[in-house]
């Protein structure tokens, strides 16, 4: 394609879904502006620490708990080697686990399983839920929960759908915004204990090429989420 028709193309293809459109543009609204961010974070952190867990579950570590707080922070407790592959694995996936989860709710819902979708993020909220271990964190994991029951089962097939698309897109430009806030927080001097750090001490590379590849992973989830969602064959969403 000559690169004159790059842009047109591009306009036709998002004009033709403008249910997806809206789905993002109102999931990235919700990011940019800082009051209504800090109200729903936690949803990202929630996805972050459940990235955490399953992941040291699957490389055969022992999960003791995670803690939800209410400033967005989380922590996840785990038993086992302190150093190695499972390891490295566990930390690097807080970081890039929401908008990898944000990309394959996208692709469910543009196969028309928005209700799988909402279904899929009930059961790891179920599994987080068994693992918190303070007062918020259970309160902030079962409002989640309870608010995906509510739309799968009591909303419209419209409404459902719609709702499922702003959160997917709300996970991956919150993945973004998460690694972004790392990597500027990292550069004033703060966040000196994070993943980015963690990984730094158990492998070559250091901590602000972690946090530099955890926001590559974020921005590479996003643009294939509008790949899936806006080429040609993709469902409105």
């Amino acid at each position: 394609m000559p690169p004159a028709d790059v842009l047109p193309r591009a306009y036709e293809l998002v004009a033709a879904r403008p249910a997806s459109l809206l789905a993002a543009l109102v999931a990235l609204a919700v990011v940019a502006w800082l009051p209504a961010w800090r109200l729903t974070r936690v949803a990202v952190t929630i996805a972050h620490e459940g990235g955490h867990a399953l992941v040291a579950v699957l490389v055969g570590r022992g999960l003791t708990g995670i803690r939800l707080h209410a400033d967005s922070s989380g922590v996840t407790y785990s038993t086992g080697a302190g150093r190695g592959p499972g390891v490295v694995a566990m930390f690097t996936a807080g970081y890039v686990f929401p908008p990898l989860l944000g990309l394959g709710g996208a692709a469910l819902v543009a196969a028309d399983h928005a209700t799988a979708t909402l279904w899929v993020g009930v059961v790891l909220l179920a599994g987080t839920l068994l693992q918190i271990r303070n007062l918020y964190g259970a309160a902030a994991v079962l409002v989640s929960g309870a608010v995906l029951v509510l739309v799968a089962l009591r909303a419209g097939e419209d409404l459902r759908t719609g709702f499922a698309a702003v959160l997917c897109w709300f996970l991956l430009f919150g993945g973004i915004r998460a690694c972004a806030e790392l990597r500027r927080g990292r550069r004033h001097g703060r966040l000196r204990h994070s993943d980015a750090d963690r990984l730094a001490e158990l492998t070559p590379l250091p901590g602000g090429a972690w946090a530099g590849l955890f926001l590559l992973v974020a921005v590479v989830a996003a643009a294939a989420a509008c790949w899936v969602v806006f080429a040609p064959g993709g469902a409105p969403a």
